[in-house]
């Protein structure tokens, strides 16, 4: 997995709202947004950022029934992002840290 994917991903789970709805995905074969919009304590349209986000990410799938969206978690994008992370922490290699920090 390169750099600019594992990232997207770190983004897309640091979020607490977007990884509570992650979640809730997670729970059902198909979750239909209307389930997250009456669940979460947000406003659709900020639902509908965070379901975009996560499937930028490749987190979850999304199909359309009429004016209905329905999202499915995507576990073999979670497995690879948790074999990477598991390598990057676990290589031998030296960690890199951001300018100015030390790690």
């Amino acid at each position: 997995m390169d750099d600019t994917r594992f990232n997207l991903i770190a983004k897309a789970l640091a979020d607490p709202q977007r990884f509570a709805i992650l979640q809730r995905i997670a729970q059902q074969d198909d979750c239909p947004c209307m389930a997250l919009v009456d669940e979460c304590s947000i406003t659709q349209a900020t639902i509908s950022h965070h379901l975009k986000e996560l499937a930028g990410a490749e987190l979850i799938s999304a199909r359309r029934e009429g004016k209905c969206g329905y999202f499915t978690l995507k576990p073999e994008t979670l497995a690879a992002y948790q074999a990477e992370l598991s390598r990057r922490l676990l290589s031998g290699s030296e960690a890199v840290a951001p300018k100015g920090r030390s790690v």
